[in-house]
């Protein structure tokens, strides 16, 4: 019955090295560099440390158009405020142009211009 017993205790002793054995080099596929999922882990890795640095770069660019925008924005709300005041003093101007005088022709005019229009005479 021991004999039995230790047969029984040296297979599954055999049994549980080969098992770790197969699961070793499993392991060492798995965790390989350039074909396993290392690799992949490390690819993975590589490519969130670059899309930190553009989301730092992209964040900071945002930041400087917005300050851009701000500044925008308020220099547009500054030309409204003066195109408001510039159309509100329109309305004192009349909509029609004041009407010339009219020249009867038959009568003979003699108009005198001014000394700058005429010049040095």
């Amino acid at each position: 019955m021991e004999l039995i017993a230790d047969i029984l205790l040296v297979a599954g002793a055999i049994g549980a090295a080969i098992y770790c054995f197969v699961l070793a080099r499993r392991l060492a596929r798995f965790n390989d560099l350039e074909s396993g999922m290392g690799g992949a882990v490390a690819v993975l890795s590589a490519q969130v440390d670059d899309l930190t640095k553009t989301l730092e770069i992209a964040q900071t660019s945002a930041g400087s158009s917005a300050q851009t925008l701000t500044d925008l924005t308020n220099r547009a709300e500054a030309v409204a405020k003066r195109l408001e005041l510039l159309v509100a003093s329109m309305h004192d101007i009349p909509d029609q142009p004041m009407p010339r005088r009219q020249v009867p022709t038959d009568e003979t005019v003699f108009v005198r211009h001014p000394r700058d229009e005429a010049g040095a005479a």
